[in-house]
């Protein structure tokens, strides 16, 4: 079973980007439960909230970067 995720980088001035889209497997979806932290593109990131968007069926994560 796969999720579509998207994850959205928060700016420091509070605009809205996303950084990434993909399917994940159902492994990766649960370590989300054990991770403060995920890597794109060899970029840090801290996550800072999650949605179920279910009007387009995506997990949404809002991420900000680690400077």
């Amino acid at each position: 079973m796969n999720g579509n995720v998207i994850i959205i980088e928060k700016m420091e001035n509070g605009d809205l980007v996303q950084i990434d889209e993909r399917d994940w497997n159902t492994w990766m979806i649960a370590m989300l439960e054990h991770s403060n932290y995920l890597l794109v593109a060899d970029k840090e990131y801290e996550m800072v909230e999650g949605r179920l968007n279910v009007s387009t069926g995506k997990m949404e994560i809002m991420v900000t970067s680690i400077q």
